[in-house]
């Protein structure tokens, strides 16, 4: 459906066009003393990292909090987390293109951006989990088709890939715009911009199998999107332990994965809108449609969350029951409310009011929604290993319990960072609003544009 209810003469589309592209490209043409002073600082929280990953191939997994019970811990439910994020951003950019939601395409290649770095870290975090990174090999050489870590690396992979040509594909355009406009950068990013447009000029034939293409990835995106997270929620459910014993989990951690994405795309949104002065673009009403379906998705989470808890809640047998009194009421409640209270219901019952809508309500609400969903992972992995159905005996009182050491924070902080950094680096270099999907939305169609301007060219 078109927003436009004036049709533009195709010299005025021209503006139009040529006004977006200003606005859009406005943001690359130079990095502000605040940009690189952020880059700056997540570069070095990487590098403190990169020494704490030193030191754990070093002296090996002692240098962490994890032993023989808590032999996951805050690594795997970073894991959890960037797939979760990543999931959002490939299948609601799918799902509303193959629907037809237009009012969805400015926000398209923000959540994009988000779900590649976020599975991108997913697999390096996991690679750091290792005590021994170069056994990773052995899921190649040795592949065990009935392990549930092999189908991770392989729905992982290929869902990486297909999410970098989603990402990739729809951006051709406006590589070729930069590669036109920018003649002022250094040299190897002229090159850069050259070798990824692909040879792109905009003919017809280019138009049509980039959208003929880009259709195809949203179908197939789809299935590989609830996979990769339902294969992740097997590594817990196929393991006999109270808490991970569950039938549930694929559909748990898929809702979960939904909210937890959305969330993160309301805070790129606003970022990107403040930093870059995109508020003709990213308008009131994209936070207020944004702010409805996080609303939906609390609800659809809640759901799941009362057959993952209540439903053994109301059994309280053997180790369940313990575990269970541990998050209800023990030492691990006053997480598991605030995950539960500040990171689902309490986000859904602010939203149903229109003022809390507008941009920067919403951006304050998704914060603990996405903080939250971090802590909720770190609730799934830790209490339930330290409840195993055998109690446990004659063990030192560190192996009881588990916090993690410096060694595990940092390198936590600087996977938080890479993702960040991925982003940020991607918007320093390409338009951060997809410019052709936006025009179409406005009821500009770039291919007869594309096809009038060349025929300028070539009288010319």
């Amino acid at each position: 459906m078109k927003h436009a209810e004036i049709i533009l003469t195709p010299e005025q589309q021209s503006m139009r066009r040529e006004e977006l592209r200003a606005d859009i490209l406005r943001p690359l043409q130079k990095i502000s003393f605040l940009g690189k002073l952020w880059i700056a600082f997540l570069v070095v929280i990487i590098l403190i990292g990169g020494y704490a990953y030193i030191q754990q191939l070093k002296h090996g997994l002692i240098v962490t909090g994890l032993r023989d019970y808590a032999t996951w811990g805050i690594y795997i439910s970073n894991f959890v987390f960037f797939v979760a994020i990543s999931l959002v951003g490939a299948l609601i950019s799918s799902v509303l293109r193959l629907t037809n939601f237009t009012w969805y395409r400015p926000l398209t290649r923000i959540a994009e951006i988000i779900a590649v770095a976020g599975v991108v870290w997913a697999g390096l975090i996991i690679i750091i989990d290792m005590g021994r990174p170069d056994r990773i090999l052995n899921l190649f050489l040795h592949p065990r088709i009935q392990s549930p870590i092999l189908w991770d690396v392989v729905v992982i992979s290929t869902y990486l890939t297909t999410s970098v040509l989603l990402l990739y594909l729809p951006l051709l355009p406006g590589i070729a715009i930069c590669r036109d406009r920018l003649t002022d950068k250094p040299k190897w990013q002229r090159w850069m911009y050259k070798f990824l447009a692909l040879g792109w000029t905009g003919t017809p034939d280019q138009w049509k199998i980039m959208k003929k293409s880009i259709t195809i990835l949203c179908v197939v995106i789809i299935p590989l999107a609830i996979s990769i997270h339902t294969v992740t929620s097997w590594l817990f459910a196929t393991t006999l332990r109270p808490g991970w014993d569950s039938t549930n989990f694929g559909p748990y951690f898929v809702a979960g994965a939904f909210l937890a994405g959305t969330g993160c795309v309301i805070i790129g949104m606003y970022v990107f809108r403040k930093v870059y002065s995109l508020e003709k673009y990213l308008t009131d009403a994209h936070f207020g449609y944004m702010a409805k379906l996080l609303v939906f998705l609390a609800f659809v989470y809640a759901y799941f969350n009362i057959n993952e808890y209540f439903i053994p809640y109301y059994k309280m047998r053997g180790p369940e029951a313990r575990l269970l009194t541990d998050l209800f009421s023990g030492q691990f409640a006053g997480l598991y409310w605030s995950a539960q209270i500040l990171g689902m219901a309490l986000p859904a019952v602010l939203l149903m009011f229109k003022s809390m809508r507008k941009p920067l309500p919403v951006t304050l609400i998704a914060i603990p929604v996405v903080v939250f969903a971090w802590v909720k992972r770190y609730l799934i992995v830790t209490p339930i290993l330290l409840h195993p159905y055998l109690p446990i005996q004659n063990a030192p009182a560190s192996w009881m319990n588990y916090f993690p050491s410096w060694i595990e924070i940092e390198i936590v902080a600087a996977s938080l960072a890479g993702v960040l950094l991925i982003i940020t680096l991607f918007s320093r270099f390409f338009p951060i609003i997809s410019i052709w999907e936006t025009l179409e939305n406005e009821g500009i169609e770039l291919d007869e544009l594309d096809e009038l301007n060349n025929t300028k060219n070539e009288k010319a």
